[in-house]
């Protein structure tokens, strides 16, 4: 039966050790790191992840501001808030919720937030940094994915390593995050599944990471016995939250396993304030 990596643990852990920089700082200097979230219009589940990240930066203390933008702001308004926000010294990150209006390029949006003050480390700068291994500001999820597996204390070095989801936002970053450890890594993606070929790939995994948003789609028997299977995916069955693995199936097979929900995302969370305190040491001449 496998271990349960619990994300709720670990996000609890690493929230104590960034409580313990924060008040390090402030005796130090005199201020604390201060984020600015900008969400525009109303949804209920970007609501939800807010007040989750409201909480976390209290829990640490952090100063986090809630900037509500009506429905149909225009791009060229939302790109000059981004701008004043880069101008304002007292704020250390900008992060810009998705989803967003329809109307909203995000991607073109979020390359004008400030390299040193992007929170979610998606600016297209930082994406080449963190290729080159010179950015301390990561994306969240990835970032989330790769606590786990360092709690673990596994050797990363020559382990295979499967992902399944070549996005973006989680798949392509963690590949690089990965490869940074000198773990071998296959990315899969639905053309991957079109041939046939995904079980082939996860059953040589020794570290697995699942992020499409289909639920269950890894069955047991597609898990290497004693593999870590990190999943990331959040999906809604019958009222009921499950991931992209079959969880019942993996536990028999896996030696550490990430449940959902309480796995990934409560780190990703505290994930988003570590980048937070990262910017704002930046910011400050506090590193290197």
């Amino acid at each position: 039966m496998a271990e349960i990596l619990d994300g709720r643990k670990l996000a609890r852990d690493i929230q104590h050790r960034l409580k313990d920089e924060v008040v390090q700082y402030k005796n130090q200097i005199g201020r604390i790191p201060r984020m600015v979230n900008i969400m525009i219009g109303d949804d209920h589940g970007t609501c939800a992840y807010a007040r989750s990240q409201q909480k976390a930066a209290d829990s640490i203390g952090i100063s986090y501001d809630l900037k509500l933008l009506p429905e149909g702001i225009s791009q060229e308004d939302l790109i000059q808030l981004v701008q004043d926000l880069n101008n304002d010294e007292s704020v250390n990150g900008i992060l810009i919720h998705r989803p967003v209006p329809e109307h909203i390029d995000y991607p073109a949006v979020a390359n004008f937030v400030n390299i040193n003050k992007d929170l979610e480390g998606i600016n297209i700068i930082n994406i080449g940094k963190m290729m080159l291994g010179e950015t301390h500001l990561m994306p969240c999820t990835p970032a989330a994915v790769m606590e786990h597996i360092f709690s673990t204390q596994i050797d990363l070095k020559g382990k295979e390593v499967v992902i399944v989801g070549s996005s973006a936002i989680v798949g392509k970053p963690l590949c690089l995050l990965l490869l940074k450890q000198m773990a071998t890594v296959s990315v899969c993606h639905i053309e991957t599944s079109r041939a046939g070929l995904l079980p082939d790939y996860t059953k040589r995994a020794d570290i697995l990471i699942v992020a499409v948003g289909k639920a269950r789609l890894i069955k047991g028997d597609w898990i290497k016995e004693g593999a870590i299977v990190v999943d990331v995916g959040i999906n809604q069955v019958d009222n009921k939250i499950v991931g992209d693995v079959d969880f019942e199936e993996a536990q028999n097979r896996a030696s550490y396993i990430t449940p959902v929900p309480g796995g990934v995302g409560p780190v990703t969370v505290v994930m988003l304030m570590r980048n937070g305190l990262e910017a704002f040491k930046k910011q400050n001449n506090l590193v290197n």
